[in-house]
């Protein structure tokens, strides 16, 4: 909501200053017009009063312009988040408080005109800007940024103390925005608080499913062994909680399956050489029971063999759930669609893109952003009305999906497809030389 606010009211301050500038710009040529005519006033001066006149009318104008900038940088200065902004040449013609102390600027002072460079050493900083200033078009990135300490730093001020101070990264947002004549606007969000309280959280997450296993493995043990003994109805009730307990601890279990592949993937896999289309079609062959009772098939295109290095339990872990959930969610008699295509990228590398298409109602598109969050089921209509024997329905499927994804050095986006109408998800994983 802040921030909300400090855009609307930029937004508004933006249309007054404008609104202002124009009233003033007017005015400012009506009376040039006059001098320049000659009108009733003007004619009765000598050439050289009218210019004097002339003179203190553009001084006006610019102790106008001086207070209208005066104004937007105190608005600035007191501003949630941090601005600095840059000439074509990229120099620093300005940035306020916020922006100093999130990239620890040093040697500027306000008035100072200096290259960008010389005062932030943010390889990510520069591309941005250089991007938004090429396409015209705002950017966003997020990034970690490590302050540098300056050659010029006298020793005596390189302290233990002041080291650390200014050795701590920061992952910061920054949204660009161009402007006239080749320059470039920069707003900065500090993200680190944010990026502490979801690893806190992740930590908490973690130690509390360690917690909670050997507890709920002693319930399940339990709970089998009392399944013999019992009648029913009392052997129903028993039933129940061994599935119930079952449930909740495949739930613990992906819950620490996440948490180790966001702290140390590699160490979790397993790379070797991989037939993709191999592996593809024997995880749908494993899925086709269930297929088979939504008369839905299979629709393969792309090359009949192409290896790449990944773990393949990982990789058959990623199709299973994707599957299992086109299936659930595709109408009756349907086709899913995969597809394979070789891509090269810019740095000549090449990678894979996999597209896996159903022609189910899709993903309600406030759901699209958030389908790989931790526990999120989003709309009701899309959630199951039946558990499979490979969907634990723990709503952490999508999540673990991405991690294994991630892991490998690739990456996933959902979207609709703007032709079938289902759920689209789209895989790109590197290939690597063996």
């Amino acid at each position: 909501m802040t921030l909300a606010a400090f855009f609307l009211g930029l937004a508004i301050g933006i249309g007054f200053w404008l609104w202002r500038r124009a009233g003033l710009y007017r005015q400012m040529q009506k009376m040039l017009a006059a001098l320049q005519t000659g009108g009733a006033e003007g004619t009765s001066l000598p050439i050289a009063s009218r210019l004097r006149l002339g003179v203190v009318l553009a001084n006006e104008y610019r102790q106008q312009l001086e207070m209208e900038i005066d104004t937007w940088h105190q608005m600035l200065e007191a501003a949630p988040m941090g601005y600095l902004h840059v000439d074509e040449e990229n120099q620093l013609l300005w940035c306020n408080n916020q922006a100093r102390q999130l990239l620890q600027i040093q040697r500027w002072e306000p008035g100072q005109v200096r290259l960008l460079l010389e005062v932030v050493r943010s390889y990510e900083l520069d591309q941005l800007i250089e991007r938004t200033r090429r396409h015209q078009q705002p950017n966003q990135i997020e990034w970690l940024f490590h302050p540098a300490i300056a050659s010029s730093t006298p020793i005596q001020d390189i302290t233990p103390q002041n080291l650390l101070r200014r050795t701590v990264a920061l992952t910061l947002r920054a949204s660009s925005l161009p402007l006239a004549q080749g320059q470039v606007g920069v707003f900065l969000e500090n993200r680190q608080p944010f990026i502490e309280i979801s690893e806190s959280r992740d930590r908490w997450v973690s130690d509390l499913a360690h917690e909670l296993r050997t507890p709920l493995t002693s319930i399940s043990l339990v709970a089998e062994a009392l399944e013999g003994r019992l009648q029913p109805p009392e052997r129903r009730w028993v039933e129940q909680l061994s599935q119930e307990t079952n449930r909740l601890i495949n739930l613990v279990q992906d819950l620490l399956e996440i948490s180790h592949l966001e702290r140390d993937p590699t160490q979790y896999l397993k790379l070797k050489p991989v037939q993709l289309p191999s592996l593809i079609q024997t995880v749908w062959q494993n899925l086709e029971p269930l297929a088979r009772k939504k008369q839905l098939s299979l629709a393969y295109s792309g090359p009949g063999e192409l290896e790449i290095q990944a773990d393949e339990s990982r990789l058959t872990q990623v199709f299973l759930n994707l599957f299992d959930n086109s299936i659930k969610y595709s109408s009756e008699a349907g086709t899913i669609c995969v597809e394979i295509n070789l891509l090269l990228c810019e740095d000549a590398s090449s990678q894979v893109q996999i597209n896996i298409i159903d022609l189910g109602s899709g993903f309600p598109e406030p759901d699209l952003p958030r389908v790989f969050e931790r526990l999120y089921r989003g709309d009701p209509s899309r959630q199951r009305q039946q558990q499979s024997p490979i969907s634990k329905g723990s709503g952490l499927g999508l999540a673990i999906v991405q991690q294994i994804i991630l892991a490998h050095g690739g990456s996933i986006q959902a979207k609709n497809h703007p032709e079938t109408g289902g759920a689209w998800l789209q895989i790109h994983l590197p290939i690597t030389n063996s």
